[in-house]
């Protein structure tokens, strides 16, 4: 991969992390385009998610000050209960994690077929919320967010979104629009930065391990956080007006695409 791939790559990774159509189906399908071998090692990807938190942080940061602020005065308020949620929804991904860390990696070494079942699948949520209705909505309760977290946890398939996967259950779960986006991007946050500092002291980074310059690993850093933060900004403020009808009509088409691709 040279720094050119690697800057188109974390285009399409920051453009796609926050909008649900699944940022790792398409970083496969840009793989399949430029021409680039897939492999079983995630640093790549592991680069630009982490570049995409911290877009995350800088568009959210003064939500992350307040409950922070909030949380360390000790005491059973609104933030420290908010955190709580969130710690609560990381549980099933960090059991991914640690007990099938190397079927997860097998699974981004998967082919575009995979990619085009799970984006139809992505589909089939995205257009359920268009369906179901609340005659009212109510904010992130504990249980909402461990099941939130569930959806976390299943998204590690390509092609399956994350963003989409969660901002969805949250949706069929009768949680307002405004509140389960900013919630599945906080949610994050952790798991994304844990497997970073991971893999960093592991030495999963290095070029001999990775087969990819640090140069690209930096372009690819780079682009993914600028393209993060026009496409965090966006979303949040699109999940409160839009319908997300218009993603499940893109995701239905891509899959069909990338399955039709896949049997060639």
């Amino acid at each position: 991969m040279d720094w050119l791939q690697a800057i188109i790559l974390g285009l399409i990774q920051g453009l796609t992390e926050f909008l649900p159509v699944s940022s790792s189906g398409h970083l496969i399908i840009g793989k399949e385009i430029l021409g680039i071998e897939a492999t079983e090692n995630v640093a790549f990807e592991i680069v630009v998610h982490a570049a995409t938190v911290l877009s995350t942080i800088t568009i959210l940061w003064r939500e992350i000050v307040q409950l922070f602020a909030q949380f360390f005065k000790f005491k059973w308020n609104e933030e420290t209960q908010y955190i709580c949620k969130i710690l609560i929804s990381m549980i099933p991904v960090f059991v991914v994690g640690i007990f099938f860390k190397d079927y997860v990696e097998g699974f981004f070494g998967q082919g575009i077929l995979l990619v085009g079942i799970m984006l139809l699948v992505t589909a089939l949520l995205l257009a359920l919320t268009h369906f179901v209705k609340f005659k009212e909505y109510k904010e992130v309760g504990y249980g909402t967010a461990f099941i939130i977290g569930l959806a976390q946890a299943v998204a590690v398939l390509p092609g399956l979104s994350r963003s989409g996967s969660t901002i969805a259950t949250g949706l069929l779960c009768g949680v307002k629009k405004e509140s389960v986006a900013q919630f599945s991007f906080l949610m994050v946050i952790i798991p994304i930065l844990g497997e970073c500092f991971l893999s960093l002291v592991g030495g999963d980074f290095s070029a001999d391990v990775t087969g990819i310059s640090a140069v690209s690993l930096i372009c690819g850093f780079i682009a993914a956080y600028a393209s993060g933060l026009l496409a965090c900004k966006w979303m949040i403020s699109l999940v409160k007006k839009a319908n997300l009808i218009w993603f499940a009509v893109y995701c239905l088409i891509v899959g069909i695409v990338a399955i039709v691709f896949g049997c060639i």
